[in-house]
């Protein structure tokens, strides 16, 4: 079930990130450019939830995505051919991004942060002590 709440968790994460990236108002190149990294992070944390939804697997999720994203933003330094047809395409662009920028790594951690916040809300706290507690004790259940 929790798993279930993490894909439409995704459904909203989703259209939201696409919103901020093709957003047309004030402040657009911040908006499209900067704050659609918290997004992305979000969205990463989120799928990779839904694969693993276990309490003990959130951090390292969570850190997981950051160093992965920031390795991503590094490597937008490094140009070869390949990279170069890859980011030439709409996925290439949204996955791998085109253009290195160090306040992107605030964004990436702002979003890490909003992951790590967002998958907690989707697992109850520390589980009481009890038969399902012994049973499953890395269990995510559901608030109730």
């Amino acid at each position: 079930m929790i798993r279930a709440y993490a894909v439409v968790s995704l459904l909203i994460v989703v259209p939201l990130g696409f919103g901020l990236k093709y957003y047309p108002g004030p402040m657009r190149a911040w908006v499209n450019n900067s704050l659609g990294g918290t997004a992305y992070e979000i969205f990463w944390c989120l799928a990779l939830f839904a694969v693993w939804p276990r309490r003990s697997a959130i951090n390292r999720i969570v850190l997981g995505v950051l160093v992965a994203t920031c390795a991503l933003e590094v490597l937008q330094l490094w140009n070869p051919p390949l990279l170069q047809r890859v980011r030439s395409t709409f996925l290439g662009r949204t996955l791998i991004g085109t253009t290195f920028a160090w306040s992107d790594f605030i964004y990436y951690a702002v979003g890490a942060l909003l992951g790590r916040l967002w998958l907690g809300s989707l697992c109850r706290g520390p589980l009481k002590p009890g038969v399902a507690a012994a049973a499953k004790p890395d269990a995510c259940r559901l608030r109730s």
